[in-house]
């Protein structure tokens, strides 16, 4: 096992009517700033109880923020929680809500270029603080300090981080999830499914704790999924999967193992030009790099083959069965494993490896992951 660091400072509050507790965990002198996306939390019933619980507090919205939050609409936010001297975040909505509401976070205090706070990471001593009502599970920012923001000017999409981005507090009630629609819970569980798989899938450093963790939520994704697909009201559920897409990327699956992320740097480059749902892009991408790359993540192919879907036969049989069960475990939840379904050609893959490129950078847990790897992964994406 590698070296690590662990620390996580987010206080969860989970379960039915958690969302009572606001006033416990935001300070009553606090002027928040309520984000929100397009309005989905006002016709299931979570916009009037967070409105009950805030009762007596100054508010201001802020709606709209867009499924791939960008960085045009973001930027509307800052400038008026500059304008009214907002001092608390509360993001109530999804991962996209949340990922959004931490760049204005650290774009409100932010002296410089706030674009480079995406773009280049650039450093800052300090931000908002944030807390969170999490209505859908999926990207498990609501026990990080992640965020992902486009821009539309540039068609781009980047990653940031910093631990002041962390939330105070996350509110995580599994009855505020009973009215989304397939499309949406599909996503989540593809989402967090493959945050499991690019901090596992990697090679072995003996961490038996890690691995076995990582395999506990797999399998509770796959388990769970389907009921909750099934039955979006069944709590039991409903609850398994909020709290499996938290565990698979509040760091403790990372901690003192190799990771990988070449999957979502692909796919966020996909969203970028096309504008295809997040996990729908990652999808297209994991079974067709786990193809490419099956021969340096052998051991690993074969113990998940083993242990989370239980195939037997000899090793080239199991590393086959692995790629195979994930690319089933996709179609299952109605998403396509083909980039070519999205209309993404050959001018696509060129652009995007010209991206890579261009930054000089290679991705995965050996850093052998290249532009002309990509390529050739996106390629067999669209035959």
């Amino acid at each position: 096992m590698n070296n690590f660091q662990y620390h996580n400072p987010v206080r969860i509050l989970f379960g039915k009517g958690q969302i009572a507790q606001l006033p416990t965990q935001i300070p009553a002198t606090a002027k928040i700033m309520l984000t929100y996306g397009g309005g989905s939390i006002f016709k299931n019933g979570v916009y009037e109880q967070v409105k009950k619980a805030l009762a007596g507090y100054q508010i201001v919205e802020f709606g709209g923020i867009e499924p791939n939050p960008t960085y045009e609409t973001l930027m509307k936010a800052v400038e008026i929680a500059r304008s009214e001297k907002i001092d608390f975040l509360l993001s109530v909505g999804g991962g996209s809500v949340l990922d959004g509401t931490k760049f204005i976070a650290a774009a409100v205090p932010y002296e410089g270029d706030t674009w480079q706070l995406v773009a280049k990471r650039a450093k800052h001593a300090t931000a908002l603080p944030i807390g969170a009502v999490l209505t859908l599970p999926a990207t498990g920012s609501e026990m990080n300090y992640y965020a992902v923001i486009s821009r539309q000017e540039t068609q781009e999409k980047y990653g940031m981080g910093n631990p002041k981005l962390y939330p105070q507090f996350s509110i995580l009630d599994p009855e505020t999830t009973f009215s989304l629609p397939p499309r949406q819970i599909a996503n989540g569980i593809a989402d967090a499914f493959t945050h499991v798989m690019e901090q596992y899938m990697t090679y072995p450093v003996r961490a038996t704790m890690q691995d076995r963790m990582a395999e506990a939520v797999l399998l509770t994704l796959i388990e769970e999924g389907p009921k909750m697909m099934q039955n979006p009201t069944d709590y039991d559920a409903a609850a398994n999967i909020m709290w499996a897409a938290t565990m698979a990327l509040n760091g403790l699956l990372a901690a003192g193992v190799p990771t990988d992320w070449a999957t979502h740097q692909i796919g966020h480059e996909m969203t970028a030009l096309h504008g295809i749902d997040h996990a729908r892009t990652l999808a297209t991408v994991l079974p067709h790099l786990l193809e490419i790359k099956k021969d340096t993540k052998r051991e690993k192919l074969i113990q998940y083959a083993q242990h989370v879907w239980k195939c037997t036969g000899t090793d080239d049989e199991l590393v086959a069965a692995a790629i195979q069960k994930t690319a089933d475990f996709y179609e299952s939840l109605q998403i396509p494993t083909k980039a070519s379904v999205y209309n993404v050609g050959p001018d696509s893959v060129q652009e995007i490896v010209k991206r890579f490129t261009a930054r000089g950078m290679n991705f995965g847990e050996r850093a052998d992951i290249t532009p002309q790897v990509v390529g050739q992964i996106l390629e067999r994406s669209i035959a």
